[in-house]
């Protein structure tokens, strides 16, 4: 089965253009030039990734991606014209996976959504770790803390599955960023920052007294636990 990318983008031109082009790499696309249009597609059929306009009529992007992930992970490329950081740090904040500016070239988003897909695909030796209450299953990529399973976007699955990999490791930042490359936009320290805060949130992790995520200043971070 191939995979199925929806591309939500109220420039019809760019939509076709995608779907030409992605084909040639094996994708199956569909398009919206609306949000409402773009969600009852992804109600309505196996969605892999979306690609995500910023500039859209109905809402925004930023509102579209909220509505997104009350009910779906699909991992999420956004697509702006607006080159701004707080752009990027906006969406980094709710849930998108990726962010390339337009005008884009062509090959680029593929290479993001080849190694965002392959991420997701990974199988490694170690299926599950766990610590504490915290169980990290990363061949099914999910996370389940005290019996419920945690809504984690692609980048912040990945960021959790590194820190329980080497628990008990003070990982740098410049560690971080390797292993995110790919996965988020032009990812820098304050991107980092922001996703680890966002991480923190949805372990119910208290920075001051951490159960899961101590900082460690000057250095980095460290994954505790039992």
């Amino acid at each position: 089965m191939n995979t199925t990318i929806l591309v939500i983008d109220d420039d019809q031109k760019l939509n076709n253009l995608l779907k030409e082009y992605l084909s040639n790499f094996g994708y199956d696309v569909v398009s919206a030039i609306t949000p409402s249009a773009g969600l009852g597609k992804l109600r309505n059929q196996n969605v892999d990734l979306i690609i995500l306009d910023v500039m859209l009529p109905e809402m925004d992007g930023f509102d579209t991606l909220k509505e997104i992930r009350k009910e779906y992970n699909t991992p999420v490329i956004m697509l702006t014209a607006r080159g701004e950081v707080t752009d990027r740090i906006v969406g980094l904040e709710i849930g998108a996976d990726d962010y390339l500016p337009k005008p884009f070239e062509p090959r680029e988003l593929v290479a993001r959504i080849q190694s965002i897909l392959r991420r997701n695909s990974i199988q490694t030796k170690e299926e599950v770790i766990k610590v504490g209450e915290l169980v990290v299953d990363l061949q099914k990529q999910s996370a389940i803390l005290e019996g419920h399973e945690l809504e984690l976007t692609t980048a912040e699955f990945t960021l959790l599955a590194l820190f329980a990999k080497k628990a008990g490791r003070v990982l740098n930042r410049d560690l971080i960023l390797d292993n995110l490359k790919g996965i988020t936009w032009e990812i820098d320290n304050r991107s980092v920052d922001v996703l680890i805060s966002r991480l923190r949130q949805k372990l119910g992790d208290d920075p001051k007294n951490p159960k899961y995520i101590k900082t460690v200043w000057g250095s980095g971070y460290k994954f505790i636990g039992e």
